[in-house]
């Protein structure tokens, strides 16, 4: 009988990826197939009306009838679909929306989720991630034990009487078809217990002895969860709890300072770990071939995508270019207009083109998660490779690091100021500020003028926090588990002075 269901779900997957091979032939028409069945589904709705969707013919008249914008943008339609309006953003009533951080001025967003989007788009992803998996490693078999999920940091809740909000994780976990249910587990009685801490001692003990041989989830949740696994079975490595282990699917975060703590709790030469880039908003790249790091751009997913060149980002009318028109090698934010009803919705992230036909990417960061306090432009992809190379050099391994501006006054320069939680802390601390400083100046030419001479900014400070003090901080601000992520950089010191005071307070 397993073996006829898994025959099934092979099945499935093989039917997807043919898909894949499409539009990877056809990019550019298959984004303008998904760009007119999106104005088409939506034109009579009242955003649709309000922007003369049913004259759009084409993408040129779509950028020339509708405006760029983000959450504050479209609020106030999103505030009268939460309270159940119908035909608003997108056609008929949208009973989902995922629960995001917040704005400025707001605590939380709710991301609409429509029933296109979560079908078409949040819950196929599933598909498509392990449909590659499946093309790329044949030898697999992930299909005879299960996959292991870490559920939302927000339950499921009623907004109305028929309106119900979580995070993402959430609400795909109250909407997995059976053959997933089938699949994963914990079972969702657990999965969403909203309490991070209970939840993660109620998955250790549930899934100890399942035949665990996938996992997928946000790389900081998942630490806490595995170490804790390891302390109840006594083991010393996860591979002895679960011995057919073979692939970690994540997402949410950048998972390259995380990867020595998990090439020592997982032990092996074959575990495959496998990116994936996933947001509230939707699905949108997936790693194709595990020998390099970049991503497929998903094409067919009911996502258009836009893309604005960040060295005109804050220009007062930037453009955003086409797939036709975009470069390898360039920094640019991500525009996206989906079935989830967001309409050229500048969402944020900064991404970088590493190929063409078929397009791939790579995350480079935030559209306000920089440091530039100092002109420096300094980027989360600076960041990583800088603290790569000084972690190889002086053998040391990161568990968290927050950075941002030291501000210069009349007697002193600035700098950059990090706060580094070591899970192995290099020898000294200054060699490895000052390796850090000097490979940040090799990959940023801007960063490099700066710091010429110590004429603007002097050398970076590193604050070496004790263990544990990131997750306690998260804790604080009750931001643990789900899909909430540590602040990588700022442009200001909001970040750095509250874990400088959680960091005293500490006993």
């Amino acid at each position: 009988m397993i073996e006829i269901f898994n025959r099934g779900i092979e099945k499935i997957f093989s039917t997807r990826y043919k898909k894949y091979e499409y539009f990877s032939k056809y990019p550019v028409e298959q984004q303008e197939k998904v760009l007119q069945e999106l104005i088409r589904k939506a034109e009579n709705t009242e955003w649709g009306i309000n922007h003369g969707y049913p004259g759009i013919q084409g993408s040129s008249a779509f950028k020339s009838n509708v405006p760029l914008g983000d959450y504050e943008t479209l609020k106030p339609y999103i505030e009268r679909m939460v309270e159940g309006e119908k035909n608003i953003l997108w056609p008929g009533t949208v009973r989902w929306f995922a629960k995001s951080s917040g704005t400025t001025n707001d605590k939380s967003k709710f991301i609409p989720v429509s029933d296109d989007s979560l079908d078409n788009c949040h819950l196929k992803a599933s598909v498509d991630v392990f449909a590659h998996y499946l093309k790329s490693n044949p030898d697999t078999q992930f299909l005879k034990g299960k996959n292991l999920t870490i559920g939302g940091s927000h339950k499921v809740s009623n907004l109305n009487k028929s309106i119900r909000t979580g995070d993402l994780s959430a609400v795909m976990l109250h909407n997995l078809p059976f053959l997933s249910r089938f699949k994963n587990t914990p079972p969702s009685e657990i999965a969403l217990i909203p309490d991070f801490e209970e939840k993660i001692e109620k998955i250790a003990h549930s899934t100890i002895n399942e035949n665990i041989t996938s996992f997928a989830g946000v790389p900081s949740w998942f630490l806490v969860l595995i170490k804790r696994i390891l302390e109840i079975s006594g083991k010393d490595n996860l591979l002895e709890v679960w011995p057919n282990l073979e692939v970690f699917v994540h997402g949410g975060i950048n998972f390259e300072p995380y990867h020595e703590q998990y090439k020592k709790l997982i032990p092996s030469a074959t575990m495959r770990y496998m990116n994936t880039y996933n947001a509230s908003e939707g699905f949108f790249a997936l790693q194709n071939d595990l020998s390099t790091d970049d991503m497929l751009l998903m094409l067919d997913n009911g996502i258009y995508y836009e893309f604005i060149d960040m060295a005109h980002f804050f220009d007062n009318e930037p453009e955003a270019l086409g797939l036709d028109q975009v470069e390898t090698g360039r920094n640019y934010a991500m525009v996206i207009s989906t079935n989830g009803g967001l309409w050229r919705y500048i969402i944020g992230d900064t991404v970088m083109f590493t190929q063409k036909y078929p397009f791939k990417i790579k995350i480079t960061g935030r559209t306000r998660h920089f440091i530039n306090a100092f002109g420096e432009e300094l980027i989360i992809n600076n960041a990583i490779k800088g603290l790569d190379a000084a972690c190889e050099i002086t053998g040391a391994t990161i568990c968290e690091f927050t950075a941002g501006p030291v501000f210069m006054d009349t007697e002193h320069k600035g700098c950059h100021q990090w706060i580094i939680e070591f899970e192995n802390e290099p020898e000294n601390i200054e060699q490895f500020a000052k390796i850090l400083d000097q490979e940040l100046q090799k990959v940023n030419s801007d960063y490099e003028a700066k710091r010429f001479k110590n004429l603007t900014l002097k050398q970076l400070e590193i604050i070496n926090a004790p263990k544990g003090t990131f997750y306690n901080w998260m804790k604080t601000r009750g931001k643990v588990g789900g899909q909430n992520k540590i602040p990588r950089l700022a442009n200001d010191r909001e970040y750095l002075d509250s874990l400088l005071k959680q960091i005293n307070t500490q006993p």
